[in-house]
């Protein structure tokens, strides 16, 4: 199977997933296996939150539009033409996905695919149900993919290397149980705002984007912001009451209650809104439905401290206040060539 005819796979994938949003679904004219797969997949679309009750259909579409927008032939050539990916070894690549986010895992698949690499896939239990139907659609576009992707629910075996995501816990499994295997292991990351006080209120909104999307669960979502000495939170907390609605949704309110209720039997000092807790605290990992901050003394000096915590933040937000830092409502809508950690697959599938 050549380069071009699995790029044209996902290309038309691309196109599939195009016809569906949170607006309106619409089928489109021309779309390879609609009839086969279009009626079907707005079915699933609609059962996932069964599946997983953070799945709402809301963040599922979002994830799909992400995708569409992604897979295009333009994107597609733009990220691959930095690699040589002719006289490939094929290898049989295990991946162990997360499933925190709809699609968490759909790079790492995509990558070893397009590198010409069989995927044995053990998918999270929490996120079954997508990625398989994808699949489907893909082999039915390109047959040839039919014995490229497996999917495991025993004990992974008999592969030439791993790519697996999880939290700090689970990675030290893994390191150890693939210590003899080329292996990408991914950790627990969160990411951080920025903020000198000079943002508009459409920024600090968009902010909310990258605070709010899938409940905060991604590692992309932003769980702590950095802000000057005498920071007034007044514009932030206007801006955030863009997304008050997310208190309506029962699991988010769940744990605003439990949260709140746990910081303030700790007497720990709260800034709270009615669904947002904020709470100056050193760590980067904020629980849902609150958000850590803390303060700065110079941009210069944070930027140091960025640099040596680097291992534990996947993004940096700001208004090009921080070096290779991404604009406000960016975090989750990476480029195809943003690799999870900095860490680049398609090198990795390539030399393995």
């Amino acid at each position: 199977m050549t380069l071009e005819n699995k790029k044209n796979a996902f290309i038309e994938l691309g196109k599939f997933l195009s016809q569906f949003s949170e607006g309106e679904n619409s089928q489109k004219e021309g779309v390879l296996g609609n009839d086969v797969f279009y009626d079907s997949f707005v079915d699933l679309i609609q059962l996932t939150q069964s599946h997983n009750g953070w799945y709402t259909p809301d963040n599922v579409y979002f994830a799909l539009q992400s995708w569409a927008e992604a897979l295009t032939k333009e994107n597609l050539d733009n990220w691959l033409d930095a690699y040589n990916l002719t006289d490939v070894t094929p290898k049989r690549v295990a991946l162990i996905l997360a499933g925190n986010i709809p699609l968490v895992g759909f790079h790492d698949f995509l990558s070893v695919l397009i590198c010409g690499h069989e995927a044995l896939i053990k998918l999270s239990s929490n996120d079954q149900h997508l990625l398989p139907f994808l699949a489907k659609y893909l082999i039915h576009v390109e047959s040839q993919l039919t014995n490229k992707i497996t999917f495991v629910e025993g004990k992974l075996e008999n592969f030439d290397a791993v790519i697996a995501t999880g939290s700090n816990n689970t990675a030290r499994y893994f390191e150890f149980y693939f210590k003899d295997k080329p292996s990408i292991i991914r950790k627990s990351r969160n990411s951080v705002a920025v903020i000198d006080g000079n943002e508009s209120k459409e920024q600090l909104i968009a902010l909310g984007e990258d605070i709010f999307r899938y409940f905060g669960l991604g590692c992309r979502n932003v769980s702590k912001l950095f802000v000057p000495k005498g920071y007034i939170f007044d514009p932030f907390f206007e801006a955030m009451f863009e997304y008050q609605d997310v208190i309506h949704y029962e699991k988010y309110a769940n744990n605003y209650d439990y949260n709140k209720a746990v910081f303030l039997m700790s007497n720990f000092k709260l800034l709270d809104n009615g669904f947002l807790t904020i709470k100056e605290d050193l760590s980067h990992a904020s629980p849902i439905s609150s958000i850590f901050y803390e303060y700065y003394d110079t941009l210069e000096e944070l930027q140091q401290k960025l640099i040596v915590e680097e291992e534990n933040i996947q993004c940096i937000v700001s208004n090009n206040l921080i070096k290779d830092s991404i604009d406000f409502g960016q975090t989750q809508q990476p480029k195809l060539w943003d690799y999870a950690d900095n860490v680049d697959t398609i090198t990795f599938l390539l030399i393995t």
